[in-house]
């Protein structure tokens, strides 16, 4: 005799993802000091976590706004990239406690929707500088701040798909990036 199937409650993350439409709006919403940082997040791992872990703690509560798959494909990361689909990808960034809100961008940078929600943070890892990322002299302008965290964990999305492939013994898909 088996039991009777047990009604399991819907999970929450979706709630926590914003479409273009209500992104500004919802973003107006969440608590302050906002943080705000974006990305692929194509292969999460230890370093975005602990990135945006860190992140997160910098504020009241923290928006990740994620390239959609064409402006992924424009960064040229390869013609296999990105790997997981827009909705997957926000999908596992809104599972994640430390995220607040997750919203798409297809722009080829956030500028726009940085400079139009103006975080009090605006976040990038440390390869990066407030010269050199769109969006930081609009939010130190207005009164916010940028911060770089540092790489605690050296950890690559392209070099994970590389190791993948050399394991599968598959051919690189070609790139116009640089090495």
């Amino acid at each position: 005799m088996t039991a009777p199937a047990a009604i399991l409650p819907e999970p929450r993350y979706p709630a926590k993802i914003a479409d273009a439409g209500t992104a500004l709006a919802r973003i107006a919403a969440l608590s302050r000091p906002l943080v705000f940082t974006n990305g692929v997040f194509d292969l999460l791992h230890r370093g975005h976590v602990t990135y945006l872990e860190q992140a997160r703690g910098l504020g009241g509560s923290l928006v990740v706004a994620v390239n959609t798959d064409a402006s992924v494909r424009r960064l040229r990361k390869g013609s296999e990239r990105p790997l997981n689909s827009l909705d997957d990808r926000m999908a596992v960034l809104a599972a994640l406690g430390c995220v607040d809100l997750v919203v798409p961008f297809d722009e080829d940078t956030p500028h726009d929707l940085i400079v139009a929600c103006l975080p009090d943070v605006l976040v990038k890892g440390g390869d990066y500088d407030v010269t050199t990322t769109v969006g930081a002299a609009e939010v130190v302008a207005a009164g916010g701040r940028f911060v770089a965290i540092p790489f605690r964990y050296r950890r690559s999305t392209s070099a994970l798909v590389e190791r993948i492939r050399d394991a599968s013994g598959a051919q690189p898909a070609m790139s116009s990036k640089a090495p």
